[in-house]
């Protein structure tokens, strides 16, 4: 008669830490957007009914911490969560989202690169005042 004891498997997934740790996101952030219908379906439990969070639920928050950080209102990702839930023939509405999306991102870097040529002017005049400064002091 054998003694060996049952191993049981971890849950499949990820659990919320592990998701956090992995997108960079805060535990709060990943239940706020389960809570508010960004993710595209619902996370996965274990038998105790923690969290487990699939590869496919990291690339989709991937995508929306992208979106998120260039600006997408949480309107928009959550009407291009909808579109993307909604399956095929969305692609459309999702195409000209992200295009509405894309003009405001380009907008946005090309403001960034005007203020980014003044910084880059200033930083060569001062380069220019050092050089001279360190020039008279060698020749004192």
């Amino acid at each position: 008669m054998s003694t060996a004891t049952a191993v049981t498997a971890p849950p499949a997934g990820l659990s919320i830490a592990e998701a956090a740790e992995r997108t960079g996101l805060t535990t709060d952030t990943l239940r706020y957007y389960e809570k508010d219908g960004l993710l595209l379906r619902a996370v996965g439990r274990s038998s105790s009914g923690h969290r487990r969070y699939t590869e496919a639920d990291l690339r989709w928050i991937g995508l929306l911490s992208r979106l998120r950080a260039t600006g997408m209102p949480i309107r928009d990702v959550r009407r291009y969560a909808d579109l993307v839930r909604a399956g095929s023939g969305t692609e459309a509405d999702r195409l000209e989202l992200l295009r509405a999306h894309r003009r405001v991102v380009l907008d946005q870097l090309a403001e960034v690169t005007e203020h980014l040529g003044a910084i880059d002017q200033k930083i060569g005049i001062y380069e220019d005042v050092v050089a001279r400064q360190e020039s008279e002091a060698a020749r004192a």
